[in-house]
């Protein structure tokens, strides 16, 4: 890792670059496939799951015997992981739901809000080099609890045309029964556009590479909405010292084995434990099975020591991390100073991989920055609201004058004349 000792603050942004491609190189990459999906349907999924996944592929839909026989092939043990997983998360989601909104402005003017499910959505669930199974839970728990009418998945197979049997299972756990063996910006563009196999859908849910970011971004400039820019993951960590280095090095390497486009940050104004964390860095990143993709992550990453806990919490907001996970006595004070993070961990004993499976939380979150403007995926994120009005002959007499007024004022007389005719019908009565 990087090593930054008090610099400078003009040059924390540069410091802090995270170890992304152009966006427009990616794009350069994606659109032919969006294009190539929109038009040719399920033989371009077909044909470029041959080429990327190495498998060709017949049908497109997982059957039911698939996600029948995939039970079979998951552990009991992970079996009830999974389960406890999934009912905190219910819990935790559905606590979020909200009563209708309703509301008389003035005498005779009634004004309401309520909350309706999104028809269709899309959920894409990495499959590459990890199985991201917990990512059904995140995204199918909220989409169920919300009421959308259609859920429809999207994970890519191996090379014997499978997808991991732990993700049916979480899917099956889930309820969800629409899933389709096709992966990547293809994926997406499958989500977006639909093709003979697989229902266009309103909004497109789930975290996946640049390039599966990439494709979301182009798929809402026409198509769907999507959830957020969620790109490869980051970590911020920040400890006191009174921080053990064990806890700090299993959570930034608990970043760093994602992926290599990954970042892990550490922040701190200590410097007596950069000799203990790098033993411990050292010594659990030997003994990973992905050791060669931590280490790689590492390499794009960074240590900042800062001169107080002002100045920490400064560059946290500056960077606006994915993660955030406060290893200090005073984990509350400091998050409470935190404007732009997607989930944040406190105290000693909060890992965020507790955040990333079954606490209850969400681990769907904004990256690249992002969280500086967007939320984590919630119950919310699956509803969309509707307002209405009501107006009562009285409700009409109190408020259409002013309307009248602020439309002619705008040069609008239609809109006037909308509240005008309704007036001469009440006073000619």
């Amino acid at each position: 890792m990087k090593e930054y000792t008090y610099p400078k603050r003009e040059n924390w942004e540069k410091s802090l670059k995270r170890p992304t491609e152009s966006l427009s190189d990616i794009r350069k990459v994606v659109q032919p496939i969006m294009d190539e999906v929109q038009s040719k349907g399920d033989s371009a999924l077909k044909a470029y799951t041959k080429k990327f996944d190495g498998f060709d592929l017949g049908k497109l839909m997982v059957t039911r015997e698939e996600i029948e026989s995939a039970s079979s092939k998951v552990s009991d043990e992970l079996k009830s992981s999974i389960k406890v997983a999934h009912d905190n998360i219910f819990k935790f989601h559905a606590a979020q739901k909200s009563a209708p909104l309703k509301i008389e402005t003035m005498p005779g003017v009634l004004c309401e809000r309520k909350s309706v499910a999104i028809p269709k959505v899309g959920l894409y669930i990495p499959g590459g080099t990890a199985p991201l199974f917990s990512t059904v839970l995140m995204l199918a728990i909220p989409a169920k609890i919300a009421g959308c009418k259609e859920i429809v998945l999207c994970s890519p197979p191996d090379k014997e045309g499978n997808i991991h049997p732990a993700i049916l299972y979480a899917a099956k756990v889930a309820g969800i029964t629409q899933i389709f063996k096709v992966g990547g910006a293809q994926a997406i563009a499958a989500l977006a556009y639909g093709t003979e196999s697989i229902p266009k859908v309103d909004k497109i849910f789930g975290p996946g590479n640049q390039y599966v970011t990439a494709a979301k971004q182009l798929a809402s400039l026409e198509a769907v909405a999507i959830d957020m820019p969620a790109g490869p993951s980051e970590v911020l960590v920040y400890a006191d010292d009174k921080a053990d280095p064990a806890f700090i090095a299993a959570d930034l390497l608990s970043q760093a084995e994602h992926g290599v486009d990954s970042q892990v940050v550490f922040v701190t104004t200590s410097t007596e434990m950069l000799g203990a964390l790098q033993k411990e860095i050292y010594h659990q990143l030997s003994e990973l099975p992905r050791w060669e993709i931590a280490d790689r992550c590492l390499q794009n990453s960074a240590v900042f020591i800062l001169k107080d806990e002002k100045e920490c919490i400064d560059l946290i907001n500056l960077y606006a991390p994915e993660h955030l996970i406060l290893l200090a006595k005073n984990a509350r004070e400091i998050a409470d100073q935190i404007e732009n993070a997607g989930s944040i961990f406190l105290g000693y004993f909060t890992p965020e991989s507790a955040g990333d499976y079954a606490s209850g939380t969400n681990h769907t979150l904004p990256t690249n920055g992002a969280a500086r403007a967007y939320s984590g995926v919630s119950l919310d994120s699956f509803i969309k609201n509707i307002t209405y009005q009501e107006i009562t002959p009285e409700g009409l007499q109190n408020l259409g004058p002013h309307v009248e007024v602020m439309a002619e004022a705008e040069s609008l007389i239609a809109h006037k004349n909308a509240v005008t005719v309704r007036l001469n019908s009440l006073n000619n009565k």
